[in-house]
């Protein structure tokens, strides 16, 4: 196929040739209903004129100036907004170009956070099983995702993990809600006192968890409580909203279903939607403050850090989020879309749980109901679902080691936020018709 490197290059691509709406066609003239947004990147569809024209007017002014040397006026306009989402007038925002490169600028800022007060000691990142924060090997080594860590393990850090707030897998019969986000929020407790709280720098976890869990929310009061020990023990929250924020949850923001306010939010995908590599970092302004005021700069840096003509494509994406009211028809879609899913899904003796909020919604797969058996990754029943739904003209992101890191599968659905209630119904139509293909036996 050329000389293109691809993900899987055993794997022959189809070729997208033209996207608009819900609907990306390719070049064999093959329609797909965009069920997932790629990777949960493209929350405003295909095409969208507002964003476009907003790319091309920024690049006949200013299409890419280093910030060495300048600032940009998008860059400027965008921070002070996402400020604002943020909810504190101080705080600052760091762009970055995606996800992974978001999360290593975090912890960075971390540590050196505490540098800036003396604590030098305070290196330690804690982070949880059954997460995934990302493709750079600092990044990886916080990620609990034992599959894509396997060929580099030699190379990673060997920083701690707590236990995963996953309640259909490990809350127990006998446990409320509220003792069970207990549990789970004493095994940081616990790993905090064990490597000793001088040397903890932060806890990074996702409100959702995303690609490895398939859209998993904690329970009620898990997050406060977290934050709660966060504060105990002086150690810094981070909050990995690179999937679940930028409103894919139904709030512009995840941690604001939590009632929490995290020390730094890390965000990517859905900001840029697509049409822009585009990702951020947003702080409290005390961290920002500490270090102009005792190191004077910040030690880290990336070449395309505040790209004007991506920063313009986020500024254009946020508007469009807040003119055409689109959390509000994540809401509304969202609500939607679970609701058919239980409807169909109810009794599928394979379909284990139905989960998540907003338009991020996660099915995880069983051999046997009663005995929650997850299926072995021999099947490779992801390849299959992923396989299966292209063919029927669905794009879907389904994943594997959903029980335990190895064995499980599940598939994540995150449409874009323009869905009607017809590509609900599309959707669900086409998934049942590819979970019904698949041999459980």
């Amino acid at each position: 196929m050329g000389h293109v490197f691809y993900r899987a290059p055993r794997h022959n691509y189809p070729i997208a040739r033209q996207a608009e709406g819900v609907y990306i066609y390719d070049s064999c003239g093959n329609k797909y209903l965009d069920g997932s947004g790629g990777a949960a990147v493209s929350c405003l569809g295909h095409g969208n004129k507002y964003v476009i024209d907003a790319i091309k007017s920024q690049l006949d002014q200013v299409a890419f100036a280093h910030t060495a040397f300048f600032t940009n006026d998008p860059q400027e306009k965008l921070a002070h907004k996402l400020a604002q989402k943020f909810g504190e007038t101080d705080a600052k925002v760091y762009f970055l170009s995606g996800g992974s490169e978001a999360n290593e600028t975090a912890i960075k800022l971390a540590r050196q956070y505490w540098v800036s007060q003396g604590q030098h000691s305070k290196s330690i990142i804690i982070s949880r099983h059954q997460s995934y924060h990302g493709n750079t090997l600092a990044t990886l080594s916080l990620s609990g995702n034992p599959g894509r860590q396997k060929t580099y393990r030699p190379m990673l850090h060997d920083w701690p993990k707590v236990m995963p707030c996953h309640a259909y897998r490990y809350q127990t019969a006998d446990e409320s809600t509220q003792e069970y986000a207990e549990r789970c929020a004493q095994s940081l407790e616990a790993e905090i006192l064990q490597a000793g709280a001088e040397n903890v720098a932060a806890f990074i976890a996702e409100p959702i968890v995303g690609a490895t869990l398939g859209c998993v929310p904690a329970v009620k009061g898990y997050f406060r409580k977290i934050r709660e020990i966060c504060d105990k023990y002086g150690v810094l929250l981070i909050l990995d909203e690179i999937m679940a924020g930028a409103g894919r949850s139904g709030t512009y923001f995840a941690f604001e279903q939590e009632n929490v306010k995290p020390d730094m939010v890390t965000i990517a995908k859905g900001i840029g939607a697509g049409y822009q590599p585009l990702a951020a970092v947003i702080c409290r302004g005390f961290i920002h403050e500490n270090i102009v005021e005792n190191c004077g700069v910040f030690e880290h840096g990336h070449t395309y850090i505040g790209h004007p003509t991506a920063c313009a494509a986020g500024l254009a994406v946020l508007e469009v989020l807040e003119q055409e009211n689109l959390l509000q028809n994540v809401q509304k879609m969202g609500d939607l879309l679970q609701t058919q899913l239980h409807e169909v899904f109810a009794t599928h003796p394979n379909v284990a749980d139905i989960r998540g909020r907003g338009l991020f919604v996660g099915i995880e797969f069983t051999l046997d109901k009663d005995r929650k058996k997850a299926p072995e990754p021999e099947r490779g029943l992801p390849g299959k679902l992923k396989q299966a739904a292209m063919s029927n003209g669905l794009i879907c992101y389904p994943g594997g080691g959903t029980a335990d890191g190895v064995n499980g599968a599940h598939i994540l659905l995150a449409p874009p936020f323009i869905y009607e209630e017809n590509h609900i119904g599309e959707l669900v139509e086409k998934l049942e018709k590819t979970i019904n293909q698949q041999d459980f036996t």
